[in-house]
C-alpha cells in the first residue's frame, strides 16, 4: 500500500502521508500511476458534466477542466512538458540540453508546446463531453499516466544521478507495461461506443508514439528525467483526446 499511497502523493494534490520513499516504493508507485490517472479522469468527467449542466459552452468547460487537472497535479506535468520541449529544441550535447531543462526559464519552444497541448486537450475534452463519451475522458487521463511505466521500463536509464528519474528509471518489467496497455486497449473499445475501432486506434497510436519518444530521449538526453516523464504524460493524454475527437 505504500506504493499506492506514494503514487497519489506524487501525482496529485491529495494530502496522502507516506512514511518511506525508497527504490521499492518508487517502483511500485510508478506501477500504480495509471490508477491515479483513472481517478483524475473520473474527477475530470464529473467536472465537465457539471459545467455543461450549468450551461457552460463545451470549449469553456474543456479549458476549465484542463486548468483543474493542472491544479490537481500541482502543474508538474505541464512544467515537465515545457522543460522537455526546450531541451529537445536546443542544440549541443546531452549535457547542454539537460542544463537548459534545469534552467527554469521558458523558451519559445516551451510556449508553443504548452499552447498547442492545452488547446488540443481542451478541444478534446469538449468533443468528448458534447458526445457524452465520458469514458474517453477517463481513458485519456489514465493513458497519460500509463506513460510512466512505459518510459520507466527496463533498459531505459536515468539521464541524471539525482531526482525522480534516478529513483524510478528502468524499474518497470515489460510485463507490467504491456499489461497496463492491454487493459487500456480493452477500455478504448468501450470508451467510443458505436465506433469501437477509434478507441483501439487511439490507444495503439499513443503507445507507439510514446515508445518512439522514449527511445528518442534516450538518444538525446541519455535517459529519462522527471521532466521527461511529465512530458510523456501530457503527450499521451493529448494524443488520446485528439485521436478520439478526430474519430
Amino acid at each position: 500500500m505504500q506504493g499506492l499511497r506514494l503514487a497519489f502523493a506524487w501525482l496529485s494534490v491529495l494530502p496522502v502521508r507516506v512514511d518511506t520513499v525508497d527504490d521499492r516504493t518508487g517502483r511500485r508507485a510508478i506501477s500504480f500511476a495509471p490508477l491515479v490517472g483513472a481517478a483524475l479522469g473520473v474527477f475530470a468527467a464529473l467536472l465537465l458534466r457539471t459545467l455543461l449542466a450549468l450551461g457552460a459552452p463545451a470549449l469553456l468547460a474543456g479549458l476549465l477542466t484542463v486548468a483543474a487537472l493542472a491544479l490537481a497535479t500541482r502543474g508538474m506535468h505541464i512544467d515537465g512538458l515545457a522543460d522537455t520541449v526546450d531541451g529537445l529544441g536546443c542544440y549541443g550535447p546531452a549535457e547542454r540540453a539537460l542544463s537548459v531543462m534545469r534552467d527554469g526559464s521558458t523558451g519559445p519552444f516551451a510556449v508553443a508546446g504548452l499552447v498547442l497541448t492545452i488547446g488540443v486537450q481542451a478541444t478534446g475534452f469538449a468533443a468528448a463531453a458534447s458526445h457524452g463519451e465520458w469514458g474517453v475522458v477517463v481513458l485519456a487521463c489514465a493513458g497519460g499516466r500509463a506513460a510512466f511505466p512505459l518510459c520507466c521500463r527496463r533498459g531505459i536509464p536515468a539521464a541524471r544521478q539525482e531526482g525522480m528519474g534516478a529513483l524510478v528509471a528502468g524499474t518497470q518489467p515489460r510485463g507490467t507495461v504491456f499489461a497496463w496497455w492491454a487493459a487500456l486497449l480493452l477500455a478504448g473499445g468501450f470508451a467510443t461506443p458505436g465506433t469501437w475501432w477509434v478507441g483501439l486506434a487511439a490507444v495503439v497510436l499513443t503507445f507507439c508514439s510514446l515508445w518512439v519518444l522514449s527511445r528518442h530521449v534516450l538518444r538525446r538526453f541519455g535517459g529519462v528525467t522527471g521532466d521527461v516523464l511529465g512530458a510523456c504524460c501530457e503527450l499521451g493524454t493529448t494524443l488520446l483526446l485528439a485521436i478520439c475527437a478526430l474519430g
